[in-house]
């Protein structure tokens, strides 16, 4: 055996000189170790495509809430989704009809139906999220993953040139523009949602939502007792709301599963919808602007099979908020016994010393049926949305109406809807009782009480009459064609009636036809550049402004708009 010779001797100072290079020999190795260690994981993560490799996902983000935040959107550039993780569940069960379109660059999967959360197809945490993403890895991330809580939303700023010029409000009774030539924050939204799991089929499961919303589109969400002073009593350009509050209940063992909503949420029907992300264009056909928007109440769902959708409801009105189901407040100007038409006192419309403070606010029912093919290319949508006796209220509107969708292929479809709408016992704008009413205050939507943006009075067939019925007609289209999945163009083609200007203010038929082109950058960042032109046939129509008294001078408007939604 070789012999190894000792270590000279040397004095306790030498020796401990010698011990401590021999240490840093190895702290040096191990921090060379380290530096390798880092460069190469470095190198991995450039390298790595979570694309191709979901495995490597957190590696590409790395650490830290900002990095991740950028690097995921730098991630998804160019890309028509999220990355996919090949273990994850199945999203929707087998035997459903698979999904209609994609998203991007469909504002949607399921053909549209609302009142619930898509039955049978919705996983929870299954919103494509930057914030969630860049949150993951934090003490907050990790505990709202384990609940299935998810916080997400984004930002819609748009503008437009237009042939009217009035400002605030000229570009109406076109929507979501609602200013001629100018640019504006649309909405900035924030959601908290949780999904229930509908895939599964063995255990009951919870959801719910809130949301807020800020800018201009408020006025178009605003459901009077909630937060509604802003735009009835101030006319704010910009304000906030709260379009869903709501919670739900999921029931698998229900034949193929039963839904239970209870709280705020967006109306049953249509094609179109308040938030931006949800439509195929910027701006929306007259026939959405000026339908049902929001519910409270309870709606249930129930899949019946794998075809048949049944939903019934019951809500306290349209834009009806429930502290008015009995609320009242003093008449001012209550009818006078024996006081006859023309007469000071004389109020048949409101005669008690007290009225409702909204009397379209009452139990309402909605009723609908959806049906959808079992190659999910074709769905029709029937229902009956906020149903009572119709009283003139703040939005009592009585809708029933029809939604139909049809994929011809992978590149094209049509979309369109028809409905009839009205309410009972309008008062006439041409009577001159009515007039003597409003102006003393005898109506609980006289100026007094809702100095801005109170609903329209109707334009009866004469002067004679007090009230009339007031309805309104609409259909739209949207024919899709869609070439690549980043990529979809849109025409809107449109015809809408208002005979008595309830819901207008101004008597008149109108055409649309607009042309809409959506771009998405990425699966957060979309564009959607358009041009629209409105005509009323019947009377000018545009380039007014009501709560300032500007009368409408205009029979038609061309308006090239778009806008950038930018999620989060």
């Amino acid at each position: 055996m070789k012999k190894i010779s000792p270590l000279p001797r040397k004095g306790i100072a030498g020796q401990l000189a010698s011990a401590a290079v021999l240490i840093g020999s190895f702290g040096a190795a191990d921090t060379a170790l380290a530096d390798e260690a880092a460069i190469q994981k470095k190198a991995d993560a450039a390298a790595c495509d979570p694309y191709k490799n979901y495995a490597c996902l957190d590696d590409y983000l790395g650490k830290g809430f900002w990095h991740r935040l950028s690097r995921y959107y730098e991630l998804e550039v160019g890309q028509s989704g999220s990355p996919s993780d090949p273990n994850a569940p199945s999203a929707r069960r087998d035997d459903f009809p698979p999904a209609a379109q994609s998203s991007p660059p469909m504002p949607f999967t399921e053909w549209p139906y609302g009142g619930t959360t898509s039955l049978g197809v919705t996983r929870p945490n299954s919103v494509d999220s930057p914030l969630m993403t860049a949150l993951a890895d934090t003490e907050l991330g990790k505990w709202m993953g384990d609940h299935n809580l998810q916080l997400y939303g984004w930002v819609n700023v748009g503008g437009n040139l237009s042939t009217s010029t009035v400002k605030p409000g000229g570009n109406a009774p076109a929507a979501y523009l609602y200013t001629p030539n100018t640019v504006q924050l649309d909405q900035a939204v924030l959601y908290l949602d949780r999904f229930p799991d509908t895939v599964q089929k063995d255990h009951v499961d919870w959801g719910m939502r809130i949301s807020a919303i800020y800018g201009v589109d408020y006025r178009y969400t605003t459901a009077y007792g909630l937060a509604s002073d802003q735009l009835l009593k101030d006319n704010k350009t910009k304000g906030y709301d709260f379009p869903m509050l709501y919670g739900e209940i999921y029931i698998p063992q229900v034949a193929q599963g039963l839904m239970l909503r209870f709280g705020r949420y967006i109306s049953v029907p249509d094609i179109e919808a308040q938030l931006a992300p949800n439509n195929y264009m910027y701006t929306h056909s007259m026939t959405y602007t000026f339908d049902n928007y929001t519910n409270t109440g309870i709606q249930s769902s129930l899949a019946v099979d794998k075809n048949w959708i049944l939903q019934l409801g019951l809500s306290v009105g349209t834009e009806a908020a429930p502290n008015h189901l009995s609320q009242t407040t003093t008449n001012p100007y209550p009818n006078v016994a024996g006081t006859v038409s023309g007469q000071v006192g004389y109020n048949p419309l409101y005669p008690g010393k007290t009225f409702k403070v909204d009397p379209g606010s009452m139990p309402s029912w909605t009723l609908c049926a959806r049906w959808d093919s079992d190659d999910g290319k074709t769905d029709i949508n029937a229902c009956a949305n906020g149903i009572n006796k119709g009283t003139y209220g703040y939005n009592n509107l009585q809708w029933y109406g029809l939604t139909a969708y049809h994929a011809f292929d992978e590149h094209w479809h049509l979309s369109w809807e028809a409905y009839h709408l009205y309410q009972n016992n309008v008062p006439n704008s041409l009577n001159s009782d009515v007039q003597a009413i409003y102006a003393a205050g005898g109506s609980p939507f006289a100026s007094q009480f809702m100095p801005y943006n109170a609903p329209n009075l109707a334009i009866c067939r004469n002067a004679t009459v007090l009230t009339c019925r007031a309805g309104a007609t609409g259909t739209v289209a949207y024919l899709n064609y869609s070439p690549n999945p980043l990529d979809n163009f849109s025409i809107r083609p449109e015809l809408f009636w208002d005979p008595q200007g309830q819901r207008t203010g101004v008597a008149s038929h109108f055409a649309n036809l607009a042309f809409g082109w959506q771009h998405w950058f990425s699966p957060q960042i979309e564009v959607r550049p358009e041009l629209a032109y409105y005509h009323s046939f019947g009377a000018a129509a545009f380039n007014g402004n009501s709560n300032a008294g500007v009368a409408p001078n205009k029979s038609s408007e061309l308006i090239l708009s778009g806008d950038l939604i930018f999620h989060f």
